[in-house]
């Protein structure tokens, strides 16, 4: 009589675990495809094959209205600038060397002729924004997020001037050495 008893305790604790461990397993799917729902289905999105579509077709107001201004302007470009920007930092500490290296995106073989014409102009820009940062500022990813920010505005405001547009979308570090 008392293993009877047993056996009933141990089958009732079994089908307690089964019966949590089946409503957690719901209830992460339910959760999965609700989060997948509002993530992936959005009706204001246009498909790439509509973009496609508008674009073979030569409609490039048909773009515009979408808001895909990428399709409109073009493809990434990236223009190099010929030699990395190497120079001094002043530190709480010490003095600091930095080299960077610098790769401008730009949208359109246009604004990528117009980049490269004016080379010389950008790395005077970029030197100049470059040589006011600071050692300790450079050495956190936040100073080096925030010199990316200030040059960026620095080339804009400076092809703006020369060009009558910005050109330039994104100044990228691709390299970035501090000693």
């Amino acid at each position: 009589m008392a293993d009877e008893k047993e056996l009933e305790l141990d089958n009732s604790g079994k089908k307690k675990k089964l019966i949590i461990i089946i409503a957690i397993v719901a209830i992460l799917l339910v959760g999965g495809g609700a989060a997948a729902f509002f993530m992936l289905g959005s009706e204001d999105e246009v498909s790439q094959a509509e973009l496609d579509a508008a674009l073979d077709s030569g409609s490039t107001s048909e773009v515009a209205a979408t808001g895909d201004t990428n399709a409109e302007l073009g493809s990434a470009l990236y223009v190099p600038m010929p030699r990395p920007f190497r120079f001094n930092v002043p530190g709480a500490a010490r003095d600091r060397f930095v080299e960077i290296r610098v790769q401008l995106l730009v949208r359109g073989s246009d604004n990528e002729e117009a980049a490269k014409k004016h080379v010389p102009l950008i790395e005077s820009t970029l030197l100049a924004v470059f040589s006011q940062s600071n050692a300790d500022d450079l050495a956190t990813s936040a100073g080096k997020t925030s010199l990316k920010q200030k040059s960026l505005a620095e080339v804009h405001k400076i092809m703006t001037e020369v060009e009558g547009s910005k050109i330039v979308e994104k100044v990228l570090f691709t390299g970035f050495v501090m000693q």
